[in-house]
C-alpha cells in the first residue's frame, strides 16, 4: 500500500509520486487520441497496482463505434468511498509543426508544460494520482474508507463506450460511491476561480421547411421555403426561453447552420434547413424543452409554412449538485492553497459529470482551461503543484481521523 516508485521509468521519465510534473509528462507522451489507448491507461494501471489498488481494465463495444478501453481501480473496502474521475483520451493535435514544442513531447519551457492533454485532462489526473500516492504513503491502508479511480478513454469521442458503461459495470459489481471529484479544467483565468456544481443540458434540433421548386421568374408556380424558415427561426429567437434559475443562467438557443443546398441563382429551392442547439438550465428537461420548441414553431407556422422538426436524442440533461459539506470541504481546500474562494458555477459545456451524477453527488475542479484543445496546449508547472496540494487537502479532510 502506497509503495514508492522512484525506480520506475515510463517514456524516459523517472517517476516519483511526489512529482505531478513527471506524471503529467509521462501521460502526455502517450499518444492517446480518441479512441486509441496510447499507453496512458497502462501507465496508470501499473502505478495504481504498485500502490495497492485492485485494478481492472474493461473494454466496451457498441455497433458503429470503436471499442474503448477503460480503467477502474479501488483501494479500501469500507465507506465512505471517494471517486476520482477523469479521461486520458485527447483531441487530435492538428498540424504538429504548428506547435512550439511537440504535442506529445511533454516539454517544459519558461515554467510551462506543453502537450496535448496538459490541461484537458492529463494534468488533472497526474495531480490526483500524485495526491493519492502521497496520502497513502502518509496514512497507510487503514485510512477509514476507500478511494476509487474511474478513468475512461472515450470522453472526447462519442462518449458511448466510456464512463456511462463503466458506471453500469461498476454498479453491477456492487460498487457504490459517496462523492465524486472530476478533474476537468474548470478555472477560466486562475487556479481557484471556479468549482462546477452542475452543467447545463444540451438539445439539438433540425428544422426542414418544405416548399416547391421553381423558376425565380415564375414565383407563382413555386413555393419558396426560405421565408418560412426565417419566420420559424425568428419565432424561436423572439422571446427568451426563461430568465434563469437559482444556480443557472438563462437557457440559450443558437442556430449553427442554415442551408438550402442550392448552387443556382435562378431556381427557387424545394427545401430549406436549419440546425440549432440549446444549452438549457434545470428549469427544463429535454422532453419539456422539445415540447416548447415545437409549440412555438407550430404557432408561427400556422397553415402557411409546412415544416418538420427532428429533435436529436439527448444524453445531456441539466443537473445540479446542491452545495453541501463536501462542496464546502473542496472550497476550503482551494481557498487554503490559493487564497481564492471559488465561485460555484454551472457554466460551460457538457462533461462526463452528466453520467456520474446518477451514481453519486459530483463536482468538478481542475486546472485553468484557457488553452484546452488549442495548439500549444499548456499548463503552469506551479499550478500542477498547487492542484496536487488542493487534492491532498481534500483527501485529508474527507478521510479525517
Amino acid at each position: 500500500m502506497g509503495g514508492r516508485l522512484v525506480h520506475s521509468r515510463v517514456h524516459g521519465v523517472a517517476l516519483s509520486e511526489s512529482s505531478p510534473l513527471a506524471l503529467a509528462q509521462a501521460l502526455i507522451r502517450c499518444p492517446s487520441v480518441t479512441p486509441e489507448e496510447g499507453g496512458a491507461l497502462s501507465f496508470l494501471a501499473d502505478l495504481l497496482a504498485k500502490a495497492g489498488f485492485a485494478v481492472e481494465r474493461p473494454i466496451f463495444s457498441e455497433a458503429g463505434t470503436p471499442d474503448i478501453e477503460n480503467l477502474y481501480a479501488r483501494i479500501g473496502t469500507s465507506a465512505p468511498v471517494l471517486l476520482l474521475a477523469g479521461h486520458t483520451d485527447v483531441v487530435p493535435p492538428g498540424e504538429a509543426t504548428a506547435w512550439s514544442h511537440g504535442p506529445f513531447s511533454g516539454a517544459v519551457a519558461d515554467g510551462m508544460l506543453y502537450g496535448r492533454g496538459a490541461v484537458d485532462m492529463k494534468g488533472g489526473i497526474a495531480c490526483m494520482l500524485a495526491a493519492t500516492l502521497r496520502f497513502l504513503e502518509a496514512r497507510g491502508p487503514a485510512f477509514g474508507g476507500s478511494i476509487a479511480f474511474l478513468i475512461t478513454g472515450d470522453e472526447e469521442g462519442p462518449a458511448v463506450n466510456g464512463t456511462v458503461k463503466l458506471l453500469d459495470w461498476a454498479k453491477a459489481r456492487g460498487e457504490r460511491f459517496d462523492h465524486c471529484l472530476l478533474g476537468e479544467p474548470t478555472n477560466p483565468d486562475a487556479l481557484g476561480d471556479m468549482i462546477k456544481i452542475g452543467r447545463r443540458g444540451s438539445l439539438t434540433g433540425r428544422i426542414t421547411v418544405h416548399g416547391r421548386q421553381g423558376h425565380v421568374a415564375y414565383p407563382h408556380r413555386a413555393d419558396n421555403p426560405i421565408p418560412g424558415l426565417l419566420r420559424l427561426a425568428s419565432a424561436l429567437l423572439a422571446a427568451p426561453l426563461d430568465r434563469g434559475t437559482a444556480h443557472f443562467d438563462a437557457s440559450n438557443l443558437e442556430f449553427t447552420t442554415i442551408d438550402v443546398g442550392n448552387p443556382a441563382t435562378n431556381v427557387i429551392p424545394a427545401t430549406a434547413k436549419a440546425v440549432f442547439n440549446v444549452r438549457f438550465n434545470d428549469g427544463w428537461t429535454a422532453q419539456t424543452l422539445g415540447a416548447e420548441i415545437r409549440r412555438r414553431l407550430e404557432e408561427a407556422a400556422g397553415s402557411a409554412v409546412r415544416f418538420s422538426l427532428d429533435l436529436q436524442p439527448s444524453n445531456s440533461p441539466a443537473f445540479l449538485t446542491r452545495p453541501d459539506a463536501f462542496v464546502e470541504r473542496v472550497a476550503d481546500a482551494i481557498e487554503a492553497e490559493t487564497g481564492r474562494r471559488p465561485a460555484l458555477s454551472t457554466t460551460g459545456g457538457t462533461s462526463d459529470a452528466r453520467f456520474i451524477k446518477d451514481a453519486c453527488p459530483v463536482i468538478e475542479f481542475g486546472l485553468v482551461g484557457q488553452t484546452m484543445h488549442e495548439v500549444d496546449e499548456r499548463v503552469a508547472v506551479d499550478d500542477l503543484d498547487r492542484l496536487t496540494a488542493i487534492y491532498s487537502r481534500v483527501l485529508d479532510a474527507y478521510f479525517s481521523a
